[in-house]
């Protein structure tokens, strides 16, 4: 099974997989902390720049002091922080993997802003918030795992009306590709489609489209895939000869090859829509 590319969240939850089906190991078994440890070590778990965070909270209004924001699959916060330092409102942030969370909140209290932002562990399939409770839900490069659509519907009880959701999609630029990366995507993530086709999923699940526009380029390289090189090195080095380790790095060095290779064809899409 191809990992999906574009963020730590995927990739642990492939390799997961991958590793405890060909060794029948019990999760308490499988060493999850080598692999957040790489992760870890970059302040983006895929691609987006802050510039790219900033852009897209220009589209979204209203906000005050007392706004209630979730940033859901929030890694290790680096797109958290670019959202306290632009917004004054309180944030919950929330990834499956407490290691990412540890961070978050170690991060946050470094910067004083402590009081406004909240780590939790958490599934984005099993949100902790009330009916109504937010005025906007945050999530870059992480929405795939629960699913576009079913992100769209589930997460839009807990929005206020006029509230804001704001994602980053993985989403072809293109009708039609070269078949060597329409079969990884396929097989990575089905549910990847045209830009019209997802904004015609955000309408239909009970938003109004408010804009959406194309991650550039320097999102994926100097953000994402550039941090890793020298990371690589050290971590092969760290952990030679261990098998998750090096299925982890040829995984991301493969990934940066499809996109060095097919960018022009996929890409991230942010995608913000403000409930009716």
């Amino acid at each position: 099974m191809a990992t999906a590319m574009l963020s730590a969240y995927a990739t642990l939850s492939i390799l997961k997989l991958n590793i405890m089906s060909n060794e029948n190991k019990s999760i308490h078994e499988f060493d999850f902390n080598l692999i957040c440890e790489y992760f870890s070590s970059m302040e983006r778990q895929g691609p987006g720049s802050p510039d790219a965070t900033v852009n897209a909270l220009r589209f979204i209004d209203n906000l005050t002091n007392e706004s209630r924001i979730a940033d859901i699959g929030c890694g290790t916060g680096g797109q958290t922080m670019v959202l306290a330092q632009h917004t004054s409102g309180h944030i919950t942030a929330i990834d499956l993997f407490p290691t990412f969370v540890d961070l978050l909140n170690t991060n946050a209290a470094k910067r004083k802003i402590q009081s406004r932002i909240k780590g939790i562990v958490g599934s984005m399939d099993n949100l902790p918030f009330r009916n109504e409770e937010l005025d906007l839900i945050w999530c870059e490069g992480a929405i795939y795992n629960i699913g576009f659509e079913r992100g769209l519907y589930e997460w839009h009880k807990f929005l206020k009306t006029g509230g804001y959701i704001a994602v980053s999609e993985a989403s072809w630029f293109t009708a039609e590709r070269p078949d060597e990366i329409n079969t990884f995507w396929q097989d990575a993530y089905p549910e990847i489609d045209t830009i019209p086709n997802k904004v015609a999923q955000l309408q239909k699940a009970g938003y109004v489209p408010v804009a959406n526009f194309i991650l550039p380029e320097s999102c994926w390289t100097d953000h994402y895939y550039v941090p890793q090189v020298e990371a690589q090195e050290v971590f092969l080095k760290k952990y030679r000869g261990n098998r998750t380790a090096e299925e982890l790095i040829a995984n991301q060095r493969h990934e940066a090859l499809l996109y060095s290779k097919y960018g022009k064809y996929y890409g991230y899409v942010f995608y913000i829509g403000k409930k009716i």
